[in-house]
């Protein structure tokens, strides 16, 4: 039988991890079938259930079942624990076990992809659910000067913060206002809905970068709103989706696939 994966979450008509992982697949000479699975949080736990039962092997998780899913494994990796959230479940012989990929793809576009380095810069990090928890260890872990974390609910960001050991900061969305950021990270699902995060103008710093999570959109709010203001560079989530996902492919399979075959599947929509 071929191996089956699937996405799970709710939006998941657009995710182009199908055509990733079947260009990982193809490059590493292996043969696996993987879909989609519309699921909310009230319904992941069934749903997951359902696709082990019939034989699936992996499943990544998308918004907004992340939490979700991190209760839902018995066996947790350092990085799923850390983040609270997982993106990646492994349905071993009567066991799962939940990892998040998030925070090491997220790393590896900025720095490799994008060749912008974090350490020492003054970081902003724009939301504080699921998709904020799995990248907040690894952007501390690049040492920034200074990570601060915006959300419309403040205590949830003051939450965050304090989960991590005081090295990152909860600030209002209101007192943004005349601060300036070097990298500025949107990790909310406003631009899901083609909305702005609700952001002063005057954030992103001239030389700096403007990271949007969501991809394949184009200019999303946020990323329209940096270009207008002068931002040095904008990009979307598309590196960190392939980075992520080569990570759950080694974590499902053992055997890191090259990432330049999800980038050529990407290109090719």
């Amino acid at each position: 039988m071929i191996d089956r994966y699937a996405v799970i979450g709710n939006p998941v008509a657009h995710s182009k991890s199908p055509e990733i992982h079947a260009a990982f697949a193809h490059a590493l000479g292996e043969d696996i079938e993987y879909g989609r699975l519309v699921a909310t949080p009230a319904d992941f736990r069934p749903s997951a259930d359902r696709f082990r039962q019939e034989g699936g092997k992996g499943l990544n998780i998308t918004v907004p079942c992340k939490e979700e899913a991190f209760r839902y494994a018995a066996v947790l990796s350092d990085r799923a624990r850390g983040a609270e959230a997982v993106n990646t479940l492994r349905f071993d012989a009567g066991q799962v076990f939940g990892d998040n990929t998030d925070g090491v793809g997220l790393i590896r576009d900025i720095t490799r992809n994008l060749d912008v380095g974090l350490a020492g810069k003054r970081v902003l990090l724009l939301g504080a659910g699921g998709a904020a928890r799995g990248v907040l260890g690894p952007l501390l872990a690049e040492r920034p000067a200074s990570l601060a974390i915006a959300n419309r609910t403040q205590a949830k960001a003051q939450a965050l913060a304090s989960q991590f050991g005081g090295g990152a900061s909860a600030i209002a969305l209101a007192a943004l206002e005349g601060c300036s950021f070097d990298v500025v990270i949107n990790a909310t699902s406003a631009s899901l809905a083609d909305l702005l995060p609700p952001i002063p103008r005057g954030i992103f710093a001239s030389h700096g970068l403007a990271y949007d999570m969501v991809y394949g959109r184009g200019d999303t709010p946020f990323l329209a709103r940096a270009r207008a203001e002068g931002v040095g560079r904008v990009a979307d989530g598309s590196g960190m989706l392939i980075e992520q996902a080569a990570e759950s492919y080694f974590v499902w399979r053992g055997v890191r696939p090259p990432v330049e075959a999800g980038f050529s599947a990407l290109h090719q929509r």
